[in-house]
């Protein structure tokens, strides 16, 4: 069954992200302009950022990598409510208002992101994926997206899962990923078409079972790493837009949603935008700081 994690409503939810290093939960309010972050005793903190904040990441040298509108920056978060935001390096978008999406690290602590326009009606592929390393930011050769979702890692990190989960789209394929982090051998993994839901942010638990938010259906669906779906958990709110495992054990999952403009018939918009744990039944793999050092 899902529970609240807390009593915070966000308009677009997105990119949870648990830091074993001090017990807390963080996750960002893209069109809200704000990370959020929970700590070890359930207490809710907010921070307003200048920009539409995407993803983030944790660093390893401390802080947050955060995906925002202009470039990827380095936040600090700092006790008086004040973050202190660092240009890592800036991006220069194809097209105006776009931003940038999902992200996560992987198991090399390389950060992948995903950039989108702002208005989804338009359907534009404009969408790429970046790769940020020691190298800098950098296009990773996959382009045409119309929204980049669903990034995730295989447990030995020689896979790696994208989706894209415009209506038009709603795939999930999965990529070989050498050392040298070059993206190769595309291949249909999930076609959500044949699910309810879109295809939205993932994550991936230690036996290598990709989970994926299927956004409209209020689902968390798990397929195994041939594809096969085997489990499936439900979320009180339709809108669901990514999940995370997080806690000590990395035994529980968090869901974030989206609070859409006007309710949608069948669903308690009181509960739209929340944020939800779940008992996944399984253990999760910790995220790797990001690194900017070769």
């Amino acid at each position: 069954m899902a529970e609240l994690l807390c009593d915070v409503r966000c308009q677009v939810g997105e990119s949870p992200l648990w830091n074993p290093a001090d017990g807390t939960l963080c996750w960002v309010d893209i069109e809200g302009r704000a990370v959020h972050r929970v700590d070890a005793a359930g207490r809710h903190r907010q921070w307003a950022v200048a920009e539409r904040i995407g993803a983030i990441a944790l660093h390893g040298a401390g802080g947050l990598l955060a995906a925002m509108e202009t470039g990827v920056f380095h936040l600090h978060l700092h006790d008086d409510g004040t973050v202190a935001s660092t240009l890592w390096q800036a991006v220069g978008f194809p097209l105006p208002a776009m931003r940038f999406n999902d992200g996560r690290t992987d198991r090399q602590g390389r950060f992948w992101v995903s950039s989108m326009v702002r208005d989804m009606a338009a359907a534009n592929p404009a969408g790429a994926l970046y790769r940020a390393d020691a190298q800098g930011l950098g296009l990773s050769g996959i382009d045409g997206l119309r929204i980049g979702n669903g990034l995730g890692f295989s447990p030995d990190g020689r896979v790696m899962y994208l989706s894209d989960s415009h209506p038009t789209v709603q795939q999930v394929w999965a990529f070989d990923l050498g050392d040298d982090g070059v993206p190769r051998n595309r291949r249909g993994f999930i076609d959500m078409h044949q699910h309810p839901g879109r295809p939205d942010g993932a994550a991936v638990d230690a036996d290598g079972g990709y989970w994926i938010c299927a956004n409209d259906a209020g689902l968390v669906l798990r397929f195994t790493p041939d594809g096969r779906l085997d489990r499936q958990l439900a979320v009180p709110a339709a809108k669901v837009a990514m999940c995370a495992f997080f806690g000590p054990r990395l035994d529980r999952m968090v869901v974030t949603t989206i609070r859409p403009a006007a309710p949608l018939a069948g669903w308690d918009h009181a509960l739209a935008g929340a944020v939800f744990v779940l008992d996944p039944g399984c253990q999760g793999l910790g995220e790797m700081p990001f690194s900017d050092q070769p």
